[in-house]
């Protein structure tokens, strides 16, 4: 099983993509601390477009912004899957472990492995990056206060969970082009309308999931709190997520002809 794991993280090192689905992570990581960098405690139209870094809500929305790149650790496990069909590797790799269960296990395990090690490179730039913005702005510096380990960590696990939830997908739909359109839609548009429309829902889904274990929140104007679980929630719902998309993973293609 060791042996099938590391071929899997060879697999995936062996292309470039992931490089590519990194520097976009870390990408839209920069840009949520950027907007929290210029906006916070900054004044728009009489009101504070963001709390100041005085406010705990604040210097939370600080490190949460480490999560924003969860999206593109999808992309990457649904690649890692439908790319297996799209250019019928998968046949060879099942001729080699016939038990297919096996073969999936360690993808799920690579995949999740390398979700984490995503968060570890988001939470690293985002600390560098976040500290001394604070230290100049007046704030906390302090990575034991306000909930920043939870937030930190909770980030570390979401990038692993979210690539589980990739692989399910993939495994799903099969098609790649499809897969990553469906995962993108539902993550920048039907929840974020469903997270506004109707809050009570939006709690429960993924990114509600991963907003409970980030404490983030505030809405822009600094009101208008959302709904969120307790970080402990949060992380139990998005566990639940990447189990139940791995159960998916693991059924589809187990059952499915691969030909």
């Amino acid at each position: 099983m060791i042996a099938l794991v590391r071929a899997e993280l060879l697999k995936i090192r062996s292309t470039r993509m992931w490089l590519g689905m990194l520097a976009l992570s870390l990408g839209f990581t920069l840009l949520g601390l950027g907007f929290y960098i210029a906006l916070a405690g900054v004044e728009m139209n009489g009101e504070a477009a963001l709390p100041p870094v005085t406010d705990p809500a604040t210097v939370r929305g600080f490190y949460a912004a480490a999560s924003a790149g969860t999206l593109f650790m999808m992309i990457l496990g649904i690649i890692g899957i439908t790319g297996e069909y799209r250019y019928q590797t998968i046949t060879q790799a099942f001729l080699v472990t016939p038990r297919r269960y096996r073969l999936l296990a360690a993808k799920l395990v690579a995949y999740f492995l390398f979700g984490l090690a995503f968060g570890v490179a988001n939470v690293l730039v985002t600390v560098a990056v976040a500290l001394p913005a604070l230290a100049v702005k007046g704030g906390s510096t302090s990575l034991l206060d306000n909930d920043v380990p939870t937030i930190l960590g909770g980030t570390v696990l979401a990038m692993g969970l979210y690539a589980l939830v990739g692989l399910g997908l993939g495994a799903l739909v099969r098609n790649q082009v499809a897969a990553i359109i469906v995962a993108v839609g539902w993550a920048q548009l039907v929840e974020a309308i469903l997270t506004v429309a109707l809050p009570s829902v939006g709690q429960w889904l993924p990114a509600g999931a991963v907003r409970a274990i980030t404490r983030a929140n505030i809405g822009f104007g600094g009101g208008g709190e959302l709904d969120t679980l307790p970080a402990w929630g949060g992380a139990a719902l998005l566990l639940a997520y990447g189990l139940a998309f791995a159960a998916i993973a693991t059924f589809t293609t187990v059952r499915r002809d691969i030909t």
